[in-house]
């Protein structure tokens, strides 16, 4: 298969950030857009190129192979499943369906046509997620015996122009965000076996102060805002997991693990980047930078790049396992897992997780170099993060120069006593200061 035809459903917040990267991935056109709101599709298909239609007319298009559903969580199962019916490999935002009954006909549907069906988050495939479950493999802390991972802040009213489906079923801290979360720990340590959880409501309302024509609004909560769990894994491992939109301020880490043999902090799954700690039998902290590898370069905000942001990398390395025969990474069935375990935190109570999983083969650096173009994975010479290197590795240089300059000016100094004679006079002198003090 020599191109792959992308057509996205769901024109929303999230739209853009995909519209913006997918262009970069070989193999790839990005040929259509749709959404219930007309206007909205064809403003994003003005800005970047494309052209907009109604839904069903996206579906029949024979040009289109994948279709990315970015609607909101409430319908993700259903238009999956209509695109599956047309017969197009599908790849949805996160959640892979509003509960895991629709789920599994999610990927029954997908199964019978013998189609591939993938889901964010993605971001473990980034330059952090590989960086860190390399060092694990490698043994750089042991055997992990337990650790803890920390989403806590107060919600998406504050930001988001239209939020009010993040406090409705199929949203709220689990399902949005801790989703990174949970996804990024099957990827280190494998499946999840039970689920200990309580969870509660911080606030019945939340009110939109972002700008848009909806502040002020009220919304009326209908799903839980903090959950606090334990998560048993089927290797042994015991892992704290706390989701809220109930903290305004923390000093948590986003996720902290204990082996046998150290300790490692992996950075924020929510991108695709940041730097890796790790720490043996109690020794300093040591960093392990992932800037350099593919997917690894900061990016985002584009005026100012701190973070690794390359969304869209789940369907191009979908694409890239279609044109190529490999397996995906970014896979339903890990999804279906994740969404299991979501389901039995936000239930509460303690459950045993029944869908099947498999901790996702490591993604190697010859496929995370290839899904994107050279120009998006690696630095670029005008890139800030390059800019700041430079800097940077400029100063030894400079440094070592005035270390010659000042070793250059003692060759020619007197002996050393006679330089030390004023040095000596002037210590009781100092001390009389500060007994004076």
């Amino acid at each position: 298969m020599d191109e792959i035809g992308v057509g996205i459903i769901g024109c929303g917040n999230i739209s853009s950030i995909y519209m913006t990267n997918l262009p970069h991935a070989p193999g790839v056109k990005l040929r259509a857009c749709a959404d219930v709101r007309p206007e909205v599709a064809a403003a994003q298909a003005k800005r970047f190129g494309i052209q907009a239609m109604p839904v069903d007319a996206l579906l029949k298009r024979s040009d289109i192979n994948i279709v990315v559903n970015l609607t909101v969580p409430a319908a993700h199962g259903d238009i999956s499943i209509a695109a599956l019916s047309a017969g197009k490999h599908v790849f949805s935002e996160k959640p892979l369906a509003i509960d895991v009954e629709l789920g599994r006909k999610v990927m029954a549907e997908a199964e019978w046509r013998g189609l591939l069906v993938g889901c964010a988050p993605d971001t473990f495939l980034g330059a952090g997620g590989r960086l860190s479950r390399k060092l694990i493999d490698d043994g750089a802390v042991g055997k992990v015996l337990s650790g803890t991972a920390f989403l806590m802040s107060h919600g998406m009213e504050h930001w988001h122009p239209d939020p009010e489906f993040f406090f409705k079923k199929g949203g709220g801290p689990v399902l949005d965000v801790g989703v990174y979360y949970i996804t990024a720990l099957v990827n280190l340590l494998g499946p999840i076996a039970r689920v200990h959880s309580r969870t509660s409501t911080g606030f019945e309302e939340r009110i939109v102060t972002s700008e848009g024509p909806r502040k002020g609004y009220r919304i009326t909560v209908e799903t839980p805002t903090t959950a606090l769990a334990m998560l048993e894994f089927a290797t042994g491992t015991h892992m704290m997991f706390v989701a809220t939109w109930d903290v305004w301020r923390h000093s948590h880490p986003p996720i902290e693990l204990y082996g046998a043999e150290g300790s490692m902090r992996v950075p924020d799954p929510n991108f695709y980047g940041g730097v890796v700690e790790t720490t043996k039998q109690g020794s300093d902290w040591i960093q392990h930078a992932s800037e350099k590898m593919p997917l690894g370069r900061p990016n985002w905000p584009a005026d100012k790049p701190r973070h690794a942001n390359y969304r869209a990398l789940g369907i191009a390395e979908m694409a890239y396992a279609l044109r190529h025969g490999k397996k995906h990474h970014a896979s339903g069935a890990l999804a279906l897992h994740v969404l299991d375990v979501m389901e039995a935190v936000v239930a509460g109570g303690s459950k045993e997780i029944s869908s099947e999983a498999k901790r996702p083969e490591v993604f190697s650096e010859a496929d995370a170099g290839a899904v994107f173009a050279a120009a998006v994975t690696k630095p670029s010479p005008t890139s800030a993060w390059a800019v700041t290197k430079k800097t940077v590795a400029k100063r030894p240089a400079k440094k070592t120069a005035t270390k010659t300059r000042v070793a250059a000016k003692k060759a020619r100094r007197p002996a050393p006593r006679k330089a030390k004679a004023p040095a000596a006079k002037k210590k009781p002198a100092k001390t009389a200061k500060r007994g004076r003090r």
